[in-house]
């Protein structure tokens, strides 16, 4: 199936297919990153905006480095030192970020709908980097290449997600994107973070940590939402550690082949031990590797690449 969208703004809409055509498309980007000249022309004279008016650092700097492989011109914008400190609007800022000629707009920000808002009103693409406690749609389809790439499939799969899901965008976009390519998803976390209404997403609710984990393929961490949440969510970091944590004892009691994912930055000795983040069944830094491939392939669809066929 071919790629027909201009924007990327969430999971949550994407088609089964429209999912595995990014997938496809990472593979063969993927391919071109194991060459000795890693970059290709696919966005030369494209103008590229990386709008992060949320910080971040590892998200901006996948998203820089995948458009400096595809050739595109690339501007990094600051909230910070913007005149979005001064009381200019988003509109106005993108309005006139795009009246530089701008062909793509990647945007972080901290209120949820922010990118599917300025899609309605400009003439770039739109790629969402985050949206409150909404979406991560790119952090979503890295863990499912990863996903397919250590076990050859995602169909039947049985993936826990462990920690804060009420304050997670990346448990959202995963939750939507997996269930449709056919995983069995589990969602386990203190009732505080994971309430029953996520069953609603076709999702399997556990708040016990050794009931959730025990039959997982894969257990995807999350850490926890400091900057999203109230401080009655649980007691303490400690108390969660020890009630939640993923620690050598549990994870004994799991499939030998289990993958521990994490989209990181990880909170060691918080929602998982220092060693196990380490160890040879975690696939932490392959899921940084794949974001840059996802990544190129989201930028080159959506400026009109088709899909893998395309990719020289």
């Amino acid at each position: 199936m071919a790629w027909h969208r201009k924007h990327l703004l969430d999971t949550e809409s994407l088609t089964k297919d429209e999912i595995l055509t990014i997938l496809d498309t990472a593979k063969a980007f993927k391919a071109v990153g194991e060459r000795a000249i890693k970059k290709v022309p696919a966005l030369r004279g494209k103008t590229v905006i990386n709008l992060f008016v949320e910080p971040s650092t590892r998200t901006r700097i996948s998203f820089e480095l995948a458009a400096q492989r595809l050739t595109a011109d690339i501007i990094n914008f600051s909230a910070e030192i913007s005149s979005l400190k001064k009381g200019e609007t988003l509109k106005d800022t993108t309005r006139n970020l795009e009246a530089l000629n701008a062909d793509i707009i990647i945007i972080r920000h901290s209120a949820a709908g922010a990118p599917h808002f300025l899609a309605r009103f400009l003439n770039a693409s739109v790629v969402n980097a985050g949206d409150g406690a909404h979406e991560h749609p790119t952090q979503a389809l890295l863990d499912a290449f990863t996903i397919r790439e250590k076990k050859g499939r995602i169909a039947g799969l049985n993936v826990t997600i462990l920690g804060d899901i009420l304050y997670s965008r990346v448990a959202r976009s995963n939750i939507w994107a997996l269930t449709k390519l056919g995983a069995r998803v589990t969602l386990c976390g203190p009732p505080t973070l994971v309430p029953r209404v996520f069953e609603q997403m076709g999702c399997r609710v556990s708040h016990r940590v050794e009931e959730a984990i025990e039959d997982a393929d894969i257990i995807n961490l999350l850490r926890i939402q400091h900057e999203r949440q109230r401080k009655t969510m649980f007691p303490s970091l400690g108390e969660y550690s020890s009630l939640f944590g993923l620690n050598q004892a549990r994870l004994a009691r799991t499939k030998p082949d289990v993958l521990i994912m994490h989209p990181g930055p990880i909170n060691r000795g918080v929602e998982i031990d220092s060693d196990i983040a380490d160890c040879e069944r975690s696939v932490i830094l392959q899921q940084v590797t794949n974001g840059l491939a996802v990544r190129m392939a989201v930028l080159f669809l959506v400026n009109g690449g088709k899909g893998p066929q395309e990719v020289g």
